[in-house]
């Protein structure tokens, strides 16, 4: 058996070691030249690619995109109908609040009226108007139950407008001062002359009847409430002369007076109880009654 040698051993494994060390360097060397050769390739192969992969993701973008403004649109006109409603909401609160207002200015005014006529008086509200062109009437929410009466007066905050003409327990029907059948004892607010305010038929048109031709009257007098008969309150205003005719051939003059009441606008009435009870009924006189 031969004697191992030392040096030998170690000579041969030092050499073993830089054979694999060498051996290790040159692959690596080689691995990462390669490796920047096939990192170009693939930025190379990016570059080429990339317009496919464009368009591959281009319909999913494009989808996206249309969802999404689908879906803005849809919100944008579901708030349109929500903005559109609330709009007509506060429209018609508005008109509400302003019909309010203009009732109330309206109250307000017939509440003062009660207070210059001085009387018992009621607040109406009118039901429904009669259109027949020849008689002047229309129907009140007040009836007896409340107190109402045949012949009582109805006046606005401007004038006089008619009186009672029947009663139901929870309604009444009033004959307008324009009615041909209804008559008003006036008084020329200027000279104090007395006479007979008829109406004719037409809502805004009242006539004196039996007024001699030298009748102390002129355009524009003022005709209040004589206070005759007790069916409407003295001094109310009645209307206003705005034509007058002197015919020579008869014995009457042809005075026009314009009505002071609102009679084609009034939403509320204001019923007043005579000062003191009466028989008679202020409705037109026979040809032959005079007008004092």
């Amino acid at each position: 058996m031969k004697p191992n040698n030392p040096l030998f051993d170690r000579g041969s494994s030092s050499l073993t070691r830089l054979i694999a060390v060498t051996v290790v360097s040159v692959l690596l060397m080689t691995v990462d030249h390669r490796a920047q050769h096939l990192e170009s390739l693939r930025s190379v192969l990016s570059t080429l690619v990339y317009p496919l992969q464009v368009a591959v993701d281009l319909p999913i973008q494009a989808g996206n995109w249309m969802a999404e403004n689908f879906s803005s649109r849809q919100s944008l006109v579901s708030e349109n109908a929500s903005l559109r409603e609330n709009q007509f909401l506060l429209d018609t609160r508005l008109e509400k609040l302003a019909d309010l207002e203009a009732e109330n200015r309206r109250l307000r005014n017939l509440l003062d009226s009660s207070a210059k006529v001085g009387e018992r008086v009621l607040v109406a509200e009118l039901l429904s108007v009669d259109m027949d062109p020849y008689s002047r009437r229309i129907v009140l929410n007040k009836g007896s139950r409340e107190g109402v009466e045949v012949g009582q007066s109805l006046i606005d905050s401007n004038g006089v407008m008619g009186q009672i003409v029947h009663v139901a327990p929870f309604s009444s029907n009033a004959l307008l001062i324009t009615d041909p059948s209804h008559a008003v004892p006036v008084q020329n607010h200027r000279s104090g002359l007395r006479s007979l305010a008829v109406g004719i038929g037409p809502l805004n048109q009242l006539e004196l009847a039996h007024l001699p031709n030298n009748a102390d009257v002129r355009i524009g007098d003022v005709l209040v409430t004589s206070g005759l008969g007790g069916r409407f309150p003295a001094g109310y205003p009645v209307g206003r002369i705005v034509n007058i005719e002197r015919n020579r051939g008869r014995p009457f003059a042809t005075v026009t007076v314009q009505p002071s009441a609102r009679l084609e606008r009034n939403r509320e009435v204001l019923l007043v109880w005579p000062s003191q009870p009466t028989a008679e009924s202020d409705t037109m006189p026979t040809h032959g009654e005079s007008a004092e």
